[in-house]
């Protein structure tokens, strides 16, 4: 019996070393990566990112959402439910893209300051996980206006309140996650703005629209000037995407930026 024991914990061992070894060999592939490569993969999930992003807004949130009307977007929701649930899956591609371009980033700019770009990765992740937990309430009108016997005792009218509010809950957590997005930005910009790598202008660029971004600090403000910040914010991700897809960074100031600040081994 005691020899099934240490064989047990010897398995079990093991088992969290092979665990811990892989995640070594993960992280150390990611390192590894040509950097390069590593800004274009980051590029392509950037945009996948911003063309989900619009996808989800543009052409289902905003086309079935009736403003201030709850029974209008009620019965656009019920008449367009598959639309509605995939606006849903949309979203949820879009913060896993979200995610992985913010971890890519993370290694991508680490030479030109670890600590502001763990900051800065720490405060978009922050926003990846707010603006995914207020998808939680754009899919509840579903289940609110659903015709379940239990949510007899409401009235119709009360239902299709409550499912305009929960949008409403929706849409001022992802506000509130703009703020993070802002300062995120604001850091990445001045991580490119001192990289070697990258042409400052990005950085600048990405920095200004931080900056507008952070007026979602004060919701009513932020919802205002949408328009016009989206359009800043579209731009310069934009010029940021392309230039990462096609040129990537320039590897061999990456390699000595990264040589300097003890990050890269070849």
């Amino acid at each position: 019996m005691g020899t099934a024991v240490l064989t047990k914990r010897l398995n079990s061992r093991c088992s969290r070393g092979s665990s811990s070894w892989g995640d070594l060999k993960m992280a150390k592939s990611i390192t590894e990566t040509s950097p390069r490569l590593k800004a274009r993969i980051t590029g392509a999930f950037y945009l996948l990112t911003m063309l989900t992003g619009i996808f989800a807004q543009g052409f289902v949130s905003d086309r079935l959402v009736v403003s201030g009307d709850a029974a209008a977007t009620a019965t656009n929701i019920l008449t367009h439910k598959s639309l509605f649930q995939l606006g849903f899956t949309i979203y949820l591609i879009e913060m896993a893209c979200q995610i992985a371009m913010t971890v890519l980033f993370y290694y991508l700019l680490k030479p030109a300051g670890r600590i502001v770009s763990l900051l800065a990765a720490s405060l978009g992740l922050t926003g990846c996980i707010i603006k995914t937990f207020s998808r939680v309430f754009y899919i509840a009108p579903l289940f609110v206006l659903g015709g379940a016997h239990y949510l007899n005792v409401f009235s119709l009218e009360q239902l299709q309140a409550v499912a305009l509010l929960f949008l409403r809950v929706n849409e001022q957590g992802a506000g509130m996650a703009l703020a993070f997005f802002g300062f995120y930005a604001l850091l990445t910009g001045y991580l490119i703005i001192r990289s070697t790598f990258l042409p400052r202008i990005l950085g600048w660029w990405s920095a200004v629209a931080g900056l507008g971004w952070l007026t979602f600090l004060s919701p009513t403000l932020g919802y205002r000037l949408f328009p016009y910040l989206a359009g800043v914010g579209l731009l310069g991700a934009t010029a940021l995407i392309l230039w990462l897809l096609v040129f990537g960074v320039n590897e061999q100031r990456w390699k000595e930026q990264a040589g300097a600040a003890g990050e890269w081994r070849s």
